[in-house]
């Protein structure tokens, strides 16, 4: 089941796609459950948004593919690497990243995206699908000469619009060996599957539920694939993983 948010007027509101329409439920089904009104919209008559706005936090793995960590001539870590971006980096379909004024290399990164839907603490690699809500897409915004300088990920990883979501948060998603792509302006730049992380989901829901208590709404990146690179003014990103949809967005530069 493919859940959205959207927008078709003023406010945010919830569906499930169905076709080429989106049959509006009653609230948050994170919350509120499936529950339906009499009510159907056209897709083409909505704006679908950020599928979900973390209340709290956007949990984060780095290399977590052998060959991406391999092409930035790093080691791969022998437990799970773990970082944070905050929620206001989160933007929705068709949101344009904004290439902040100080840095000079951004980057695009392509990744398969967890929502949780309960409160989840010291989870069981064998219990993590109990608090999975769906899945979706990310974009993993990265300013890859703040990365480098800096020495820690905070403000390379965590400006406004450096986490795009979506298109929309598919429910009945299993993880198995599912294609993820990446494509800039429609040259392909990353081709992968999901199989080929180091840490499963499922280690990745017990690391870091072990480390802190993550709420409904929060959202864990599991990684990139290899193939990343930079992004400038008037790109477009289109990120593809099998079962889910595409998520595009264009790259604008902030005026100085």
């Amino acid at each position: 089941m493919k859940v959205a948010r959207f927008s078709a007027g003023a406010g945010a509101r919830y569906g499930i796609i169905d076709g080429d329409e989106i049959v509006v439920l009653t609230g948050d089904p994170m919350f509120n459950g499936f529950e339906t009104t009499d009510e159907r919209l056209p897709l083409s008559d909505i704006k679908l948004l950020a599928p979900v706005i973390p209340r709290s936090k956007v949990v984060a793995f780095g290399r977590n593919y052998a060959e991406h960590a391999k092409e930035l001539g790093n080691e791969v870590p022998d437990a799970p690497m773990m970082f944070i971006k905050p929620n206001t980096s989160v933007v929705g379909p068709g949101d344009a990243i904004m290439l902040p004024t100080q840095s000079e290399e951004v980057a695009f990164e392509g990744e398969l995206a967890v929502i949780i839907g309960s409160i989840a603490k010291n989870v069981a690699e064998a219990d993590f699908e109990s608090v999975i809500f769906g899945y979706t897409i990310a974009n993993d915004v990265t300013a890859r000469d703040l990365q480098k300088k800096d020495g820690q990920w905070s403000r390379a990883k965590g400006f406004d619009t450096f986490c795009p979501l979506g298109p929309v948060i598919e429910t009945e998603f299993v993880v198995g060996s599912q294609s993820i792509r990446t494509t800039v302006n429609g040259d392909l730049k990353q081709d992968g599957t999901v199989d080929q992380m180091i840490h499963s989901v499922a280690a990745q829901v017990a690391y870091a539920s072990a480390a802190f208590t993550l709420l409904p709404g929060d959202i864990i990146l599991t990684g990139t694939p290899a193939g990343v690179g930079p992004i400038v003014n008037g790109d477009t990103v289109d990120i593809t993983i099998e079962g889910i949809g595409t998520l595009s967005n264009p790259v604008r530069s902030i005026a100085k």
